[in-house]
């Protein structure tokens, strides 16, 4: 049994009737079932601009809004991440990149990241989840091997992100096992060996 975790789960889509949500729920639940404190980063409801100033751009620590210093802390003391995604013509959804952006790679760095993409079709946003890969490498929070897809999101979760069908709990478990794993792991190093500088 892995020890609890602390996990940001960031929702990249704004778009008008979004399936996004009940994807969304469904993780947040499944986390919480495991034991893990889960931060919920949805841009609906966080006031995320176009991103003119990151938060690392300012030079006065004062000046920097109350939820984004709030936000920031969130992912510095999470342990792990999921990203749950649309595709939106075959690429990351902007609302989700945008979000990233706003914090710095060290903010994310040495921790695992999950992937969860979904669509209305049959390919459940694999083509954004190849794209989210190189993303979240490079933003320091490597993905773990096991991509959960959900296609047909509208037959596969109620609108509160009830289940529909077997493959919602197992398909979330195996990611969820893996980040488990992962998350475990990063954090004994991390608390006994440090990062590198």
């Amino acid at each position: 049994m892995s020890s609890p975790l602390k996990i940001v789960l960031f929702l990249g889509s704004v778009r008008e009737g979004r399936l996004g949500l009940r994807v969304a729920k469904f993780m947040v639940n499944q986390l919480k079932k495991r034991g893990h404190e889960v931060s919920f980063f949805d841009p609906v409801e966080m006031p995320f601009t176009l991103l003119h100033r990151p938060i690392f751009m300012y030079k006065d620590k004062a000046e920097i809004p109350a939820w984004l210093k709030t936000a920031d802390e969130q992912i510095r003391a999470a342990d792990a991440y999921v990203v749950v995604s649309a595709e939106y013509n075959h690429s990351i959804p902007p609302a989700l990149s945008n979000m990233l952006d706003h914090f710095g790679g060290s903010a994310y760095a040495f921790k695992p990241s999950g992937i969860v993409t979904y669509s209305a079709g049959q390919y459940g946003g694999m083509r954004a989840a190849m794209q989210l890969r190189a993303m979240l490498g490079e933003l320091g929070m490597l993905s773990v091997s096991n991509i959960f897809g959900v296609p047909v999101a509208q037959k596969s979760l109620s609108e509160d992100g009830e289940p529909l069908n077997e493959h919602m709990e197992r398909g979330a478990d195996r990611l969820i096992s893996q980040l488990d794993w992962y998350a475990n792991a990063l954090r004994n190093h991390r608390n006994t060996a440090g990062i590198p500088s």
